[in-house]
């Protein structure tokens, strides 16, 4: 007999565990929460600079190292899309960044048909999700479970980054989510604080689940994937899954509910036959219902780093003098959890205008203590920093779709990288703005050669690089659109349109991708949908 709950919830990323939190609050409701990774409890997750173990995808630790189909602006290369696989999900492998996005982002929600989505009526959820070290003010939140922190022991060359900002017209912002997104500084990060675990990660499972998971009316079941959704008609009544090389199934009495995040919630619709009847058909998938807008509409911020060799070592290196001082920073670390392994690589960064007249920012610049080249998969050799420089509204559109009715094997990702020429222009853009600051007299005690780019000035030619070496820098969404019309995949309250008992609450129901990093912006949405559950359940 499979066992039954109200909620069942696939996917234990950032959005499923403050779902399963929040909805589990109720002692009268049962809650079963199923992901296909581990618990996200151990030493990697909770050391800052471990990223750089997982990120790249080798071992595929917490990690699904998905790739992308060739993308032909990108001369055909494959790209790389890195996704957390174990409670917490991307948090539990991210830099730990937290911004929300622009205000006008949100707005732009409503105006495409999304009542209640504005800012003013998320920015209560954000703050009550948060737990600012700053403290409680118009803008953030001192007592929810999210820990946010300013970093602890942030690099000379990072502050110096900061200082070339401001010599190249671009002024200082101590805080990206305060009343003004443009500016340069440094981010504030989703790191515990509190006393005996300062200085650690705190992912969205750390933060919201983790300490709730011996609650009787919850159910945790990690290294167990989600395989299709089960229907009574057109009702959603539970989920097929695989545990071990077995197939159990878990059945929901109100809903079943999908937080796997852009790729893997359409992936679990269109294996269910919820999508496009033809190419379900072409993929050897009965339709069930048909849905065409699953699976379309993904956008990604698409990057491109810039790198420079230096004589500091207190940033990330490989070499003698890097390997003694990696030693000497995990003493400082497991003393008193500061120093370079506290650090999430992605110190300092900007929201910029490529056109000052412009309403908001359109680039985004993330400053790395280390030298960055093919997501940390390419090695070099001494010391160096490096400098993101990502697009923040794309206008190029992806797919996610099947690659067969095998539910293990991965989706067929294609973000479409550049195919819409304004992207690309505005790239190049923000590679010109970003070499500008990195050229400004602040940063001359630090800087020696550039990487790739050195002595290169032609458009052409860094248009060329740009195709060669550009990449996401890890926020898809928008792959299960939220919206009216009828290409929407979920409306306003994230119930799948034409169906009951579903639901989608994750990054995949953004309809357009918000100007910054989407963690924290994942976790309000998660905070919004518990309330709607709990309200309907009452209605």
């Amino acid at each position: 007999m499979a066992e039954e709950f109200d909620y069942v919830i696939a996917g234990g990323g950032s959005a499923g565990s403050v779902l399963a939190a929040r909805l589990s609050e109720d002692p009268d409701v049962t809650v079963c929460l199923v992901e296909a990774g581990g618990e996200g409890r151990g030493a990697l997750v909770r050391t800052p600079l471990a990223t750089v173990v997982m990120l790249p995808g080798y071992g595929r630790i917490n990690n699904w190292a998905y790739e992308t189909v060739p993308q032909p602006g990108l001369n055909g290369r494959r790209g790389y899309q890195p996704r957390g696989r174990a409670l917490g999900g991307s948090s539990a492998i991210n830099a730990m960044l937290y911004t929300r996005g622009h205000p006008g982002d949100y707005d732009d929600w409503v105006a495409a048909g999304c009542v209640g989505w504005g800012f003013e009526e998320v920015l209560p959820l954000f703050k009550r999700a948060e737990n600012n070290i700053r403290g409680a003010d118009a803008w953030h939140g001192d007592a929810g479970p999210l820990q946010v922190s300013e970093q602890r022991t942030p690099r000379a060359v990072t502050r110096a980054f900061v200082e070339a900002c401001a010599q190249t017209q671009v002024p200082v912002n101590d805080d990206f989510n305060g009343p003004r997104q443009e500016g340069a500084g440094l981010y504030q990060v989703t790191q515990f604080h509190d006393s005996g675990r300062e200085g650690e990660r705190c992912s969205a499972a750390a933060a919201f689940l983790h300490p709730v998971m011996n609650r009787p009316n919850l159910s945790v079941r990690t290294h167990t994937q989600a395989t299709r959704i089960m229907f009574e008609g057109r009702k959603a009544v539970g989920l097929m899954c695989r545990r071990g090389g077995h197939e159990e199934t878990v059945k929901a009495r109100r809903e079943v509910i999908l937080c796997g995040g852009a790729f893997n919630s359409p992936q679990l619709l269109l294996l269910s036959g919820i999508g496009p009847a033809a190419e379900l058909r072409d993929n050897g998938v009965e339709p069930r219902h048909e849905l065409p807008g699953v699976g379309r509409n993904l956008q990604d911020h698409i990057d491109f780093v810039l790198s420079w060799r230096t004589g500091d070592t207190e940033v990330l290196g490989l070499a003698p003098t890097g390997a003694l001082n990696m030693l000497r920073e995990f003493r400082r670390w497991r003393r008193d959890r500061t120093g370079l392994f506290a650090s999430p690589g992605a110190e300092g960064g900007a929201f910029v205008k490529s056109d000052p007249a412009l309403a908001r920012p359109d680039l985004q610049l993330h400053f790395v203590a280390a030298v960055v080249d093919d997501h940390a998969r390419r090695l070099h050799w001494g010391f160096g920093y490096s400098c993101h420089v990502c697009v923040l509204r794309p206008f190029s559109r992806g797919t996610v779709r099947l690659a067969g009715p095998n539910p293990t094997a991965a989706p067929l990702i294609d973000p479409r990288f550049l195919e819409d020429q304004r992207d690309a222009d505005l790239l190049l853009e923000g590679v010109k703005m970003t070499r500008r600051i990195m050229q400004a007299p602040a940063l001359a005690p630090y800087r020696r050669r550039e990487f790739h780019l050195d002595g290169v000035t032609d458009d052409a030619v860094l248009m060329r690089h740009i195709r060669d070496r550009a990449d996401t820098v890890y926020h898809p969404s928008g792959t299960c659109r939220m919206g009216v019309d009828d290409q929407a995949v979920v409306d306003p309250r994230l119930r799948v349109r034409g169906l009951d008992g579903l639901r989608v609450v994750d990054a995949s129901v953004m309809p357009t991708l918000v100007g910054g990093n989407t963690n924290a912006p994942t976790i309000m949405i998660a905070e919004k949908a518990a309330d709607m559950i709990q309200a309907d359940a009452k209605s």
